[in-house]
């Protein structure tokens, strides 16, 4: 049984949202045809003063989507050639968002948007089956055990407070990750 995550699943906290969208899917409809893949990996950026954050500087043209309300897509575009696709969280005027960082077998930010069509017309718009793209909760059970919380990546630039923030969530489980080893009954 599949569920559309509703506006009220967004408007949570970051960090709690983040943690509960593993296992959660992904789904854009294109042209006709339908597109979904497990989320595997996220990084949670919340709030005025996180200095990783697009927000951290107060409200932009850019960030805008970010200020709320929860449910909405934040989609921008990174290093002249990657579109990143977030997911907006929280109270109304609150800046928190998510980045969507893996899907089961595309990991990377870039390659989730390219795989999926994702770009610039998307900003701003519902997580919604209306808007084209959305998130379902297929009822895929994750055990805390198989969540890896860790330091986002790339944010360097924050300070070492902020920068060392785990605010990354991962799948772990090698059921998932097809590109992770298998170990040696050595390793085991």
């Amino acid at each position: 049984m599949r569920k559309i995550l509703s506006q009220s699943f967004f408007n949570r906290p970051a960090l709690t949202v983040a943690k509960e969208l593993m296992g959660k899917y992904l789904v854009r409809r294109y042209r006709g045809k339908l597109v979904s893949a497990m989320i595997t990996e996220v990084e949670a950026y919340d709030g005025f003063k996180d200095k990783a954050s697009h927000a951290f500087r107060g409200m932009t043209d850019r960030n805008k989507i970010m200020f709320g309300p929860a449910g909405f897509w934040y989609v921008y575009f990174t290093y002249g050639m990657h579109w990143m696709l977030n997911i907006v969280t929280g109270k109304k005027g609150y800046p928190a968002a998510i980045l969507i960082r893996a899907v089961e077998n595309i990991n990377g930010p870039g390659k989730v948007t390219k795989n999926f069509y994702i770009d610039k017309k998307l900003n701003g718009k519902p997580a919604t089956r209306e808007s084209g793209l959305w998130i379902e909760d297929k009822r895929v059970k994750i055990k805390n055990s198989e969540i890896k919380k860790d330091r986002r990546i790339g944010v360097a630039y924050a300070g070492p407070i902020w920068a060392k923030k785990k605010y990354r969530f991962s799948i772990i489980s090698r059921k998932w990750f097809w590109w992770l080893p298998i170990p040696t009954k050595s390793e085991k």
